[in-house]
Order: structure tokens, then sequence, then C-alpha cells
């Protein structure tokens, strides 16, 4: 089977963000993007909950050549797919039995689960959940877990070279790389590995494309109807 089309059900600077990046990594601009207004609660529309049960994006809708049309609704996983499905990219190591292989599948995850999170239960109770259900205590215990459990490891592996898997980049950076990039807007990351780390991931094009409509990103929900509507 072939895919014959790709979209993305999308909002800026979110973790959709990185499916994008990857998309534009292996198929350049040849595909659909389709803006979901998570700040007015759309995803909890019937209509998009019949795609993605979840709530959120994103969404990655591929059309195969015989017809069938798929959604996939968790971010690391078509990151993962989008890698083995494009191999001429070279975004992910060949071999599926191999130290290379088994390295960049741990950070891959490590990125899309502890670090991400992490990461989301500090937004969730900075500038997501109603106030009255924001607990300041959970917010600091997850930034200092962050900065004294998360950063530590990844400082190590950007001292010995220049991406998380090695002198290459790969899809893993996809996933880390947003990680990093959220981290940093809620001041962790900062110091000079990271930069120089977000440094060389911004000189990309695909990060660019990826990224473009960064400013269209709000922290705050608060007031907005996601906030009245948010379950986690």
């Amino acid at each position: 089977m072939q895919i014959q089309h790709l979209k993305l059900y999308h909002y800026p600077a979110s973790r959709s963000a990185r499916t994008k990046w990857m998309l534009h990594e292996v198929v350049g601009d040849a595909f659909e993007v389709e803006k979901v207004d998570l700040y007015g609660a759309v995803q909890y529309c019937a209509e998009f909950l019949r795609i993605n049960p979840n709530h959120c994006v994103p969404v990655l809708e591929i059309t195969w050549d015989t017809g069938a049309v798929q959604q996939m609704i968790e971010s690391a996983a078509m990151v993962a797919f989008l890698a083995d499905a494009f191999p001429d990219a070279e975004l992910a190591p060949a071999s599926a039995a191999s130290p290379e292989r088994a390295d960049y599948l741990q950070m891959l995850h490590f990125g899309s689960t502890w670090m991400d999170m992490m990461l989301w239960q500090i937004r969730a109770h900075e500038h997501v959940l109603p106030e009255p259900e924001r607990d300041p205590r959970t917010a600091a215990r997850y930034r200092k877990k962050f900065r004294e459990e998360v950063e530590p490891q990844l400082a190590a592996r950007l001292e010995q070279a220049p991406f998380v898997c090695g002198q290459t980049f790969t899809a893993a950076d996809c996933i880390v790389g947003h990680a990093v990039f959220w981290a940093r807007g809620y001041g962790l990351c900062r110091d000079g590995i990271f930069q120089r780390y977000m440094s060389l991931l911004s000189k990309r094009p695909a990060f660019g494309a990826a990224f473009a409509d960064v400013r269209e990103f709000v922290a705050d929900a608060t007031g907005q109807p996601l906030s009245a509507r948010f379950t986690g």
C-alpha cells in the first residue's frame, strides 16, 4: 500500500507542531493542514470526537491508495511512522535490531512520555485549568523534577554530540526538540547547551515551516471556552 494523501489537524506550537515538523522533513509542503481552534473548544464537538475521542491534536489522517482512510491520534507514533514510511529521508536507523535503533526509540519515547508528562503538568496548572483547580505545588514539583532529572540527562548527551542520538539528526530530535522548545517557554532548559541545540534545530527549513505560526499561540487559556471544558 502507498500513501495517497496526508492531512494534519493542527494547532500552533502544540504537540501537533512536532508532527508538522516531521511532515515538512519527509514530504515538504505536500500535505494538508486544518487548524483546530483548541481555545474555542472545537475539539469537544461531536464531529471532531468521531476522529479523536481524546479531544486533542494532532490527528494525522492518512489516505491510502486503496481509498481507505485512517486516523492516527498519538503524535510520537505519527513521527515514528513517518520516519519509517519515508526511509529516503534517513531520519531513523534502518536496522530494526541494532544499538542505534534501540537508542533512537528510547529517546523518541523519552521525549514524548517522560518530558511531555512533566511539561504538561506545569502547563495545565499554570495556564489551562480554571484558576480554582490549579495547584501551584504540582507545577513547582514538576519544574524541580524537570530541572534536576531531565535536564542533566539531555545535557550529558548534547555535550557528546550535536543531536540527541549522536552526530545525525533523527526523528527523535523532532520530539525532544519540541519538548525543549516548550520547556524554554516555561523558563526551563536555559543553559547554553540547550540554546546551542535549539539554534542548530532552528536552521532546518522544516523547523521554520513547522513553527511559522508560533505567534498565533497564546499561553493562557483562562476565560476561554477550553478552560470550562478541559478535563486533563
